[in-house]
């Protein structure tokens, strides 16, 4: 690991210019991924900018009617907090999905926003990886992809991003707020992650040196009624192989208004538009599921060894749907 700095933040905008003074520095949060990238040799900065301490850990209704959540909330006191379980479920499911309750005690929703692939290939310094060093080749297309992405892939990348918590504020039509040197900005998270296109190593709209200061649930009658599903692995402690985030409003049978998101099959949370478009005003039945399923899938393109997701994938919306329609009914 190479030697760094360690400075610790006293607010917002010292934390930003301390970033802005050194753009080999890197801000640090609960640094439940940043460090294992460290000790693996991927990320090397000159010097961590502690920002845990930041005056951004609470969680608070906004004048609209949504919540605020800050961006050193720990995972943990976001799953338990008693308005995001009532009025989101969906995104205290993903959160207690993800990693073990050591992690989520420390980590924060700024970083698990801004976590990297677990790829092996990204991770392994004697392969090469478009994502780490731009140019030098994916060899997932053609060798270990079974977890690998189905949608919105290219021949320059085909990892799938590993965030549990980002799938659910996808679906959930969240924005992420930020501060930079010279503003604050707001960015819709469907706008915040970026297409793999022919720069994978990109992957967030953020301005250069910005720190994510919090997310912005908006209000959401619809996401009362939520759900998320992961399948992985094994039952612990694992990334998803796929997931789905629902939220469904049924009245006298037919869907009145439908959220929908994918994880782990593509390089950022994959909100299912094509799928919501054709629930809404359908009735709330298999039927219907299914071919809101595969109007979504029938993008897909997956690989040789991972085309298995699309059928998981298919079968997990018709079962998380079909379970908030039964719900709805009672």
């Amino acid at each position: 690991m190479r030697e760094f700095g360690y400075q610790r933040a006293g607010d917002v905008s010292g934390a930003v210019a301390l970033i802005a003074a050194d753009p080999d520095a890197r801000y640090l949060g609960g640094g439940t991924n940043l460090v294992d990238l460290m000790k693996a040799g991927v990320e090397r900065p000159a010097r961590l900018v502690d920002v845990r301490e930041l005056p951004l850990d609470g969680i608070e209704p906004t004048p609209e009617g949504g919540l605020r959540i800050g961006a050193t909330v720990t995972n943990s006191d976001l799953a338990a907090h008693p308005e995001v379980r009532r009025r989101y479920p969906a995104l205290t499911q993903a959160v207690l999905a993800g990693a073990s309750g050591q992690l989520r005690n420390m980590a924060t929703v700024g970083g698990n926003l801004l976590q990297r692939t677990r790829c092996g290939y990204f991770t392994d310094l004697s392969k090469p990886c478009n994502k780490r060093a731009p140019g030098s080749g994916c060899p997932a297309v053609t060798g270990e992809h079974h977890n690998h992405a189905i949608l919105g892939a290219t021949d320059h990348c085909v990892a799938v991003h590993p965030s549990d918590m980002g799938v659910a504020l996808a679906a959930l039509d969240a924005a992420v707020t930020y501060e930079t040197s010279d503003r604050q900005g707001k960015s819709p998270i469907a706008d915040f992650y970026l297409p793999v296109g022919d720069t994978p190593h990109r992957e967030t709209a953020l301005p250069p040196g910005a720190l994510i200061t919090g997310v912005v649930l908006p209000p959401a009658p619809v996401a009362a009624r939520s759900r998320y599903r992961k399948v992985r692995e094994r039952a612990s402690y694992a990334f998803a192989i796929a997931s789905v985030a629902a939220a469904l409003d049924v009245e006298d049978g037919v869907v009145r208004d439908a959220r929908l998101a994918f994880g782990a099959v593509a390089s950022r949370p994959w909100r299912a538009r094509a799928a919501e478009s054709v629930l809404i005003g359908a009735p709330a039945d298999g039927t219907t599921f299914g071919t809101a399923a595969d109007a979504e899938l029938a993008a897909a393109r997956p690989l040789p060894d991972n085309g298995y997701k699309v059928t998981l994938v298919r079968n997990l919306v018709v079962a998380v749907l079909t379970e908030l329609a039964e719900e709805a009914a009672r």
